[in-house]
């Protein structure tokens, strides 16, 4: 049996979308369409939202000829590895994010594990992540911080963690990020005013790139005076002792 070389597979093009309902190109380059116009086989969260993607990046492109695979928690992991079988015949894959970056608190590590096993070439694409915008604009340590993802959901357990990040912060000089389910954002963020040490910093980044966006950084005891809503709101939150 004849075995390709690594010239002849395709690539797995990681796929950066929007973050809200702002027009594609205000915030994607060019690249992002280019890749579009030529890969047919994907990989997504959301076959629907998915589609409506590369429609709006492309209206022409034939629906019909798209090939498209789902990655989410129902996904088998042994399915996994057949999603990238286009790419071992020279067709490439794009590997979509439902929001921001793939692979970037975003599922689609285990694809890229994979394509790094069979040798398919692994290309990034430039698109925003939320993590590090809200990071760029918060004034905090840019060169040492850590992604928390979510806090735990009981309240005791996320209060120590809180303080536990908050301490490592301090020890560290680390800057802390975190994220939550957006209807519970403006419960954290209250939990977070009365478990953080009042000079603690916290940003609040939230609809990031879209018009209604609020990126500001207080200190928690600052934060007790602001009434901005953040009620199922995309956000990031970030903390500096």
């Amino acid at each position: 049996m004849e075995h390709k070389g690594i010239t002849d597979l395709g690539k797995l093009y990681m796929i950066p979308t929007t973050l809200g309902d702002t027009a594609p190109l205000e915030v994607l380059p060019i690249s992002i369409k280019r890749t579009i116009e030529e890969v047919n086989h994907y990989i997504v969260e959301n076959e629907k939202t998915a589609r409506r993607f590369i429609k709006s990046i492309k209206p022409s492109k034939s629906q019909p000829d798209l090939h498209i695979e789902l990655l989410n928690k129902f996904t088998e992991p042994l399915a996994l590895s057949e999603y990238l079988n286009p790419c071992l015949e020279g067709k490439s894959v794009g590997l979509l994010s439902e929001a921001g970056c793939p692979g970037i608190a975003d599922p689609g590590a285990d694809i890229v594990k994979i394509a790094h096993e069979k040798r398919i070439q692994v290309v990034p694409l430039v698109g925003p992540s939320a993590i590090l915008m809200a990071m760029m604009a918060s004034g905090m340590n840019g060169q040492s911080f850590a992604f928390n993802g979510y806090l735990p959901i009981d309240k005791t357990e996320r209060r120590n963690t809180i303080k536990r990040l908050e301490k490592l912060s301090q020890n560290l000089g680390q800057s802390q990020i975190f994220i939550e389910t957006p209807y519970r954002n403006n419960k954290l963020k209250e939990e977070l005013i009365q478990t953080l040490r009042p000079n603690t910093l916290l940003c609040i980044a939230s609809d990031i790139t879209l018009s209604s966006e609020f990126i500001k950084t207080m200190s928690a005891a600052q934060w007790v005076n602001n009434k901005e809503d953040f009620h199922k709101r995309p956000a990031i939150f970030i903390i500096q002792a």
